[in-house]
């Protein structure tokens, strides 16, 4: 087949017209088209006026190979006609049923977030049988404890929660499935396959920024586990990862996990997943001396609008269109003195929601349903946090925990902000900037934050250089989106996970912790992914690494290659 990319439509086209257009594209009769294949649709909104969708598709031509390859020679100037790449994901190496029973121990993943969950599926794939251990509940049970936290029915569980959890946090968020950089096409691919396979809208394999939902990742990730357990390998639940069990001596080869409980569960193989928030766990590799490092992350505040006011900046006269949906944004005001403010998990027709998985602190996040149909827009304000920002937090210089510390710091502040009862601050946004308290309703956007709000100021909820760095970017960016920050319009504190404060230090082509052989850090908890589909990519690398040196020890000075193959 032939890729032919950039093309665009108006919004009201037909199907027929589609193909029309393509053939003329390519100066082709129209019965030289035999069908085509949606690779991507994306929307180009920069006129208001003639908002357009653009296609990517793959064609079935009714030419000979040579009439393509004069095809490709005409067009040989243009680089939206190309042969359609090989987007297939495949091992290299699968386990046969001796070598699989020969390993003394199966590989043990820890963290069932979408970095562990991709790890634990690629080892199943290839016959290694893991075990994936985590700390919370399955998805089921665990969206009945924080949704009843949320509805105030039910206490908060520090170990079943927004954080914690089968699934991870991504499982209550809008279900983003892009990455800010760019990843390896194959690897993209397979992720979403895998996560259609598992229960997903078969659209994310073509929309240009394809997103979940909530309530359809929590289907999503009993499939995953299912898919895991139907090729021999185990999830356990309530399975907290206490320490590592080290070898005696200057090597630390990692041989085995002690849990909580106090149950030892040997391999010498350990994929570590986390998640951003497992600060206890942070803390005991820290005890241990698995090599880490702080790692600059932001936090800020969430803002909440009326979803007609963004679809209106965005798509003009054709807001409401049924093609368009819900419209999203990302805004950046660059600071003099090297600080950003931007726009971080944008939540289109979502809500506001806790998730803290501490006692005694506030933390917001976003989320949105797949219909994405709740009448807010929201999203996070943030501001970045430096590695000198966190030196004064830290127990010594460089020290890998400061920034829980600071996060942490701020989290409580929130609590007691508003009032000690897992409400959140929320301010009005003219009152932020004037830099007075917001005390009553004044007849803006109804809050959307579970478990609930409490009018307040929030200057004592945030370092005073975020409150700065917020007040200058809020009037820049209403003039980019009229309305922005006008009244009416309320922001909700403390966003303070953004990204893990620490990265686990591994060696770049191993992928093993640079001073603890076997332990393979990972995902967005370890500091190397930013959101489901790169964290989900980082446990198929940490179960190529595995399973290379399981199956086939590398030599010495011998070139890491991908894993691939399960046939």
């Amino acid at each position: 087949m032939l890729r032919l990319s950039e093309l665009k439509l108006p919004l009201d086209h037909t199907d027929a017209e589609l193909s029309a257009a393509v053939c003329r594209r390519l100066q082709l009769p129209p019965q030289a088209l035999r069908g085509h294949q949606l690779v991507k649709c994306s929307v180009d909104a920069r006129r208001h006026g003639a908002i357009a969708l653009v296609y990517s598709l793959d064609l079935n031509l009714a030419l000979s190979a040579v009439e393509q390859q004069r095809l490709l020679k005409r067009f040989a100037g243009d680089p939206h006609l190309r042969p359609a790449p090989d987007s297939a994901y495949r091992f290299v190496a699968r386990a046969g049923a001796d070598a699989a029973e020969a390993l003394k121990q199966r590989p043990v993943v820890v963290g069932a977030g979408p970095c562990g969950y991709f790890a634990a599926l690629l080892l199943a794939q290839m016959g290694l049988r893991p075990l994936l251990l985590e700390r919370g509940k399955p998805v089921k049970q665990r969206s009945a404890d924080t949704f009843g936290f949320w509805r105030g029915s039910q206490p908060f569980d520090p170990e079943s929660n927004a954080q914690f959890g089968e699934g991870g946090a991504g499982t209550f968020s809008d279900g983003k499935l892009y990455s800010q950089v760019s990843e390896d096409p194959r690897l993209v691919r397979k992720v979403l396959e895998e996560l259609v396979a598992a229960g997903a809208n078969a659209e994310i394999l073509t929309l240009h920024r394809p997103h979940i939902g909530t309530f359809k990742l929590a289907t999503v990730v009993r499939g995953l586990r299912a898919h895991i357990e139907a090729l021999g390998g185990e999830v356990r639940f309530g399975c907290l990862v206490q320490e590592l069990v080290l070898e005696a001596g200057p090597s630390r080869q990692v041989r085995g996990v002690k849990l909580a409980s106090g149950e030892i569960i040997a391999s010498d193989h350990v994929a570590f997943a986390p998640g951003h928030s497992a600060r206890d766990s942070f803390a005991a590799l820290h005890r241990q001396g698995v090599a880490m490092q702080p790692k600059p992350f932001a936090i800020g505040v969430r803002i909440e609008h009326p979803q007609q006011l963004i679809d209106r900046a965005r798509w003009g006269a054709a807001a409401g269109h049924p093609r368009l949906g819900p419209a999203e944004y990302k805004l950046v005001h660059h600071i003099a003195g090297g600080r950003d403010v931007y726009s971080f998990c944008m939540c289109p027709g979502g809500l506001v929601v806790g998730a803290t998985s501490e006692r005694g602190c506030v933390v917001t996040n976003g989320m949105s349903q797949h219909s994405r149909n709740e009448r807010n827009a929201n999203s996070a304000l943030v501001v970045n946090v430096t590695l000198e920002d966190l030196e004064p937090w830290g127990q010594l210089p460089g020290d890998p925990l400061a920034g829980i510390a600071f996060q942490r710091h701020w989290e409580q502040r929130a609590f007691a902000a508003g009032g000690g009862d897992y409400r959140a601050p929320a301010q009005w946004v003219p009152d932020f900037l004037a830099g007075s308290s917001s005390d009553n309703n004044k007849g803006g956007v109804e809050a959307s934050y579970q478990p609930g709000t409490r009018l307040s100021a929030l200057d004592s909820c945030l370092p005073d250089f975020v409150i700065a760095a917020l007040k200058e970017a809020l009037p820049a960016f209403e003039r980019r989106i009229p309305g922005y920050s006008g009244p009416g319009i309320l922001i909700t504190g403390v966003e303070t996970r953004t990204s893990s404060p620490l990265r686990l230090n591994r060696d770049a082509t191993t992928r093993e912790s640079t001073n603890t052989p076997g332990l393979y850090p990972g995902g967005e908890g370890a500091g190397y992914a930013g959101g489901i589909l790169s964290a989900a990519i980082d446990g198929i690398r940490l179960a190529e690494a595995i399973a290379i040196n399981l199956l086939r020890p590398r030599l010495p000075g011998e070139r890491d290659e991908s894993v691939c193959d399960p046939a």
